[in-house]
């Protein structure tokens, strides 16, 4: 009995031995990992500000030989993006790692000369979160009562850029940007696609049990329609000039609701009752970038036009068969009003292509002489992320 339980004892002390030294193994790996990530955090500082160095000799290069010199170049940082994303082996994955480096292109691009955006405001708004994906965060970014002053900032010189949203996937175009254009002699230079998502808020100040409105904008309220019908039967909703309106209006009362984004409840210090309330789980809003200059080709690019065609039968066909003829996709068709014609219309299309390429401009040379008007509006690379 003493031998088995001396052998029992020896066998504990080496079990307690195996895991000491199991332990001690485990913090010198760990102690050698965290040792390995300093390092590795060295060499990407180093990097990343061997990179900003490089941008602000691009700079000085280009105040040195441009009389205006434009900084911003879509294209380019599309196809630095498509790299980014083709090279990446993980286990980040490809979006990710296409993140993080917009915003180290956004900081550079701060060195050599810091963007001014216009965006539809106020702040809070989808359309700024839209702005910010797409210039990243170091990027200027000024909210604008409306899309028609989104338009005039640019066209004066008062912004670079501006961003203003076109169409919804749930609730179709936006009719206000598209006649903007009608009358605008600013570029489409870039798209952003934004999956969107509303957030029921409610204020420190609501009764959660009381709430008699539900505040948002139009386009907001149409897209959780069902979920409201189901949640909240019978609750008045108001119409907002935006959701982030509707998120400051509701902090200082108590028998309210709002539906807004992320940023809006941030801003406005107001609690998510109730997260991604939208009917459609895949609802999605595409913003246009508009600027002064044209977009060289990115390698995959979208063109926009504006057609006004003469009021006869078969002209829309006549319209569309050159590009069938030429194996070009279109991916939207829109018609509004050539006002103050009566009874005037204008096509706003969109497809697959630049205009530097040869099936595109042989399909818009065949297009001219049959139409009143053909307009590019734009091309420019087809969003990244």
């Amino acid at each position: 009995m003493w031998l088995y339980l001396q052998a029992e004892k020896n066998m504990s002390t080496g079990r307690n031995d195996m895991i000491q030294d199991d332990q001690k193994t485990t913090s010198l790996n760990l102690e050698q990992l965290r040792s390995d990530i300093d390092s590795v955090d060295q060499q990407i500082q180093d990097l990343l500000n061997r990179r900003a160095r490089l941008a602000e000799a691009v700079a000085k290069a280009k105040f040195a030989t441009e009389e205006n010199p434009v900084f911003y170049r879509p294209e380019r940082e599309a196809q630095v993006l498509r790299k980014v994303m083709e090279r990446n082996e993980g286990p980040l994955s490809d979006a990710t790692m296409a993140r993080l480096f917009r915003e180290i292109m956004s900081a550079c691009l701060a060195l050599e000369a810091p963007q001014s955006i216009a965006f539809l405001g106020p702040e809070g708004t989808f359309t700024q979160a839209a702005a910010l994906k797409h210039f990243g965060q170091d990027a200027i970014v000024r909210p604008i009562a409306t899309i028609d002053e989104v338009f005039r900032e640019v066209e004066a010189g008062s912004a670079h850029y501006g961003v203003v949203p076109v169409e919804n996937s749930s609730e179709g175009v936006v009719n206000h940007t598209l006649d903007c254009f009608k009358s605008s002699s600013l570029n489409v230079i870039g798209e952003v696609e934004l999956r969107i998502h509303h957030q029921f808020l409610v204020s420190e100040n609501t009764r959660k049990d009381s709430i008699k409105q539900i505040y948002a904008h139009q386009q907001t309220l149409a897209q959780c329609r069902k979920w409201l019908d189901i949640h909240y039967p019978g609750v008045e909703r108001v119409a907002m000039t935006s959701n982030a309106e509707a998120a400051r209006r509701i902090r200082n009362e108590w028998h309210s609701a709002a539906i807004a984004s992320d940023i809006a409840a941030t801003m406005y210090g107001l609690e998510i009752l109730h997260s991604n309330i939208e009917d459609n789980p895949e609802n999605t809003t595409r913003f246009l970038v508009i600027g002064r200059e044209k977009i060289p080709a990115s390698g995959n690019d979208k063109t926009s036009l504006l057609i006004s065609a003469h009021d006869r039968a078969g002209a829309l066909l006549e319209i569309l068969e050159p590009f069938a003829k030429h194996n070009i996709s279109l991916t939207s068709i829109e018609t509004r009003p050539a006002l103050p014609e009566k009874w005037a219309y204008v096509f706003f299309v969109d497809l697959e292509g630049h205009i530097d390429q040869p099936n595109v401009a042989a399909a818009l040379d065949e297009i001219r002489p049959l139409v009143k008007e053909l307009r590019v509006l734009g091309s420019y690379p087809v969003a990244v992320l």
